[in-house]
């Protein structure tokens, strides 16, 4: 696939390492040279500098020949006017990223008609990611499926877990494996796909995918001594720290973002109805120590500067905070924090992008896509056509590549556990987890 990015920024940089890691046919365009030349140092792309909504530097991108436009500068008006371009020329999928949620929430502008097939605001998407782990603790990462009727979520085995020491096959709760599917096992720097043999030990990461009642009571078996949060302390108005504000404001949870700039925290304090805004700096020990006890707390870190959302987390850490999560772009500082585990999670900006287009590049039938942060590999949902090699066949009897399982379905609007009886049907969306060493067997379902 000819995949042509606008913007060769962090974002559009992250897509195309993705992209060429991915053997798609790679274009970028964007009007700083400097990137352009670290991008064509170490990926194999061809890049062509100037303005992306110039139709000038388009025709010399070859747009025509195009399958996919991914518009990502930081100007939203650039991203949109890119695609509408696009589409004029015959590209069959264009993408625009927008920061500013007039755009995302209007109802008033056919912006498919015009010719972009998705507006992403990372913001949202990001807000979104953290709003799922502040409401489940004890998780390291949540994703919804199936258009949010199922999820996956990653969570650390506690050395008090009922779950220790128990091979799949010998489950003392066997109710449990019919409302959870346990779908990977990260174990040191090894992934794993469990079978009946798989036993959990301290320390391991275990993902499982289930509806969100049956997650949230099987957290509570697997990790009974672990509380909810009581209070969130948000350092940082900015888009991602006001959006996530406005979705815990939802819970019973208190609410305190911090604001250093006096302009924007007034205008925080007018957006939102029952968050404390306070200004001040979010690196002080003493504005932490005015929003209460820190055992009960959680920290997430929103400023624009990686650095001071590193140190942020440090800082509440030592000050008692039970979690601290953090935005950050810097691959070579998502890569040391993740290793070091300085922080409970990280928030990659760019990853948001990539799930939201992944599925336009993995096959005709697959509907979406996403990649975890801590987990290597995909999630895949695909919907079977009458003449899928699936369709009408159990679950046990199909031939499936060592690194890939079937973790959930989802046939009208009910959503099953992929137990080995299960036979699928035509028309069923079903959800595959796929280690990197197995995409490459699994391509010809994705297309079939």
């Amino acid at each position: 696939m000819r995949i042509l990015i606008i913007g060769g920024g962090q974002t559009g940089s992250h897509l195309a390492d993705k992209f060429c890691d991915d053997d798609h046919d790679v274009v970028v365009i964007d009007s700083d040279e400097e990137a352009l030349a670290e991008l064509d140092a170490h990926l194999d792309l061809m890049t062509v500098p100037g303005n992306g909504a110039d139709p000038a530097v388009l025709e010399e991108a070859d747009i025509e020949r195009a399958d996919l436009v991914v518009a990502v500068t930081d100007r939203d008006d650039t991203n949109i006017l890119a695609c509408i371009f696009a589409r004029a020329r015959g590209v069959a999928r264009t993408v625009a990223r927008v920061s500013s949620s007039a755009y995302s929430t209007s109802r008033h502008i056919p912006f498919e008609r015009l010719g972009v097939d998705l507006l992403v605001n990372q913001y949202d998407e990001y807000a979104r990611d953290l709003f799922n782990v502040l409401r489940l603790p004890g998780s390291i990462e949540v994703a919804d499926l199936l258009d949010n009727r199922v999820m996956v979520v990653g969570m650390s085995v506690h050395m008090d877990s009922p779950l220790l020491g128990q091979a799949l096959k010998h489950f003392t709760d066997k109710s449990w494996l019919q409302r959870i599917r346990f779908m990977a096992v990260v174990r040191g720097d090894t992934v794993m796909t469990p079978h009946g043999e798989t036993t959990f030990l301290v320390g391991d990461d275990v993902y499982f995918v289930g509806e969100p009642d049956a997650i949230t009571d099987f957290m509570a078996w697997a990790w009974p001594e672990h509380k909810r949060f009581q209070r969130v302390v948000i350092a940082g108005g900015g888009e991602l720290g006001l959006q996530l504000a406005r979705m815990l404001e939802r819970t019973r949870m208190q609410i305190v973002l911090i604001e250093q700039d006096e302009d924007r925290a007034d205008f925080c304090s007018s957006e939102l109805n029952r968050t404390l805004v306070i200004k001040g700096d979010a690196l002080d020990q003493q504005t932490l120590a005015g929003v209460g006890e820190p055992d009960d707390m959680a920290y997430v870190a929103a400023t624009g500067s990686d650095e001071h959302n590193i140190i942020g987390c440090l800082v509440a850490e030592k000050c008692g905070a039970r979690f601290t999560a953090a935005q950050v772009g810097k691959k070579e500082y998502i890569g040391i924090v993740n290793q070091l585990r300085l922080l409970d999670r990280i928030v990659d900006p760019h990853l948001a992008m990539i799930n939201s287009i992944l599925h336009f590049v993995r096959g005709k039938n697959v509907q979406a896509a996403a990649i975890l942060a801590r987990l290597p590999g995909e999630l895949l949902e695909l919907k079977l056509s009458p003449t899928h090699k699936w369709a009408g066949r159990a679950i046990k009897e199909l031939s499936i590549p060592l690194g890939a399982i079937i973790v959930t379905t989802l046939r009208g609007k009910q959503s099953r556990v992929a137990l080995g009886d299960l036979v699928l049907m035509a028309g069923d969306r079903v959800v595959v987890y796929c280690l990197p060493a197995a995409m490459a067997k699994m391509e010809a379902l994705f297309a079939t």
